[in-house]
């Protein structure tokens, strides 16, 4: 019996091409988009919203932005 590659986290987007590429920049763009909005509201550079990509730093920064005091400009 053979592993199946889908099994070990295979490559769910191998031979879409350019199209799943597309899919997996939208998804980041998704996940990075809402955050670089919302961290400046609670003082946290927009930047650090890249690290969002990772689903544990999205849901260590959705941690951070609930219990954190938004700040007045």
């Amino acid at each position: 019996m053979r592993y199946h590659e889908s099994f070990a986290g295979g490559h769910h987007f191998a031979g879409h091409g350019q199209f799943g590429i597309l899919i997996l920049l939208a998804l980041a763009a998704a996940l990075v988009i809402p955050f670089w909005r919302l961290l400046p509201r609670h003082g946290i550079p927009a930047w650090i919203s890249f690290f969002a990509i990772f689903p544990p730093c999205a849901l260590l920064l959705l941690w951070v932005v609930s219990f954190r005091e938004e700040t007045k400009e």
